[in-house]
């Protein structure tokens, strides 16, 4: 679909695919998943940005590791911005790569133009309790290092919300498995945020592979 690379991150090679021309925009896919799940929109995103789809480490086509943090994670997308020169990237992160997204914000403040945040939550704890059961189960049977990670993080707290100064759009399905407290939360405390929670959409029906995303997010894209 795009160009094929790899980036080196000290021991980590993260694969990535570099496809179409214009403003950088950065894309980042949730647990378990990779950058396929942008397939569709990166086609739609192409003629007017140029998409770099990353897959995380430990998914897709990135190295494998033992521990997964969130904040490694971040490291990864901080350095990899830098290393390839990409200036003043939008940044849009799914689930677990919009927590990734909160964390670059907050630590390079002056890094990225835009950032989308997509069913994401800032604590394991707010969780809808449910979805918490069923991923301690699968944790419980399975030593998953992708469900320990997010049975134990993130731990982001109101005041690093603060600290964000990156134009953000919050966006949440309505049958999502984050409360909409909670989405509703992350944006009344990004100073210069906006907040869509989506009516009858889940945590994955709008993102996956799904055309309807491209349209969600650029009255965003496009603001001055």
């Amino acid at each position: 679909m795009g160009v094929k690379m790899y980036f080196e991150n000290g021991e980590i090679n993260l694969y990535y695919e570099k496809t179409g021309q214009g403003n950088p925009i950065i894309l980042l896919h949730g647990n378990g998943e990779d950058h396929k799940i942008f397939d569709v929109v990166t086609k739609q995103l192409a003629p007017n940005y140029t998409v770099y789809a990353i897959d995380s480490r430990d998914h897709g086509k990135s190295s494998e590791v033992e521990t997964l943090n969130y904040a490694d994670m971040s490291e990864d997308v901080v350095a990899f911005i830098r290393e390839l020169n990409i200036e003043n990237p939008i940044l849009l992160g799914f689930s677990d790569g919009g927590i990734i997204g909160l964390l670059t914000a907050i630590k390079c403040p002056d890094l990225l133009s835009k950032l989308i945040v997509i069913g994401t939550n800032t604590s394991p704890k707010v969780i809808k309790k449910r979805w918490l059961i069923i991923m301690k189960m699968v944790y419980f049977f399975t030593r998953n290092r992708k469900f320990k990670l997010m049975l134990r993080q993130p731990n982001i707290t109101t005041s690093e919300l603060n600290s964000i100064v990156t134009p953000t759009l919050v966006l949440a399905g309505s049958k999502d498995v984050i409360p909409n407290s909670h989405t509703k939360y992350i944006a009344e405390n990004i100073s210069n945020s906006v907040v869509k929670i989506l009516d009858g959409e889940n945590h994955v029906s709008y993102v996956l592979n799904s055309e309807k995303l491209y349209n969600i997010i650029l009255p965003f894209l496009e603001m001055e």
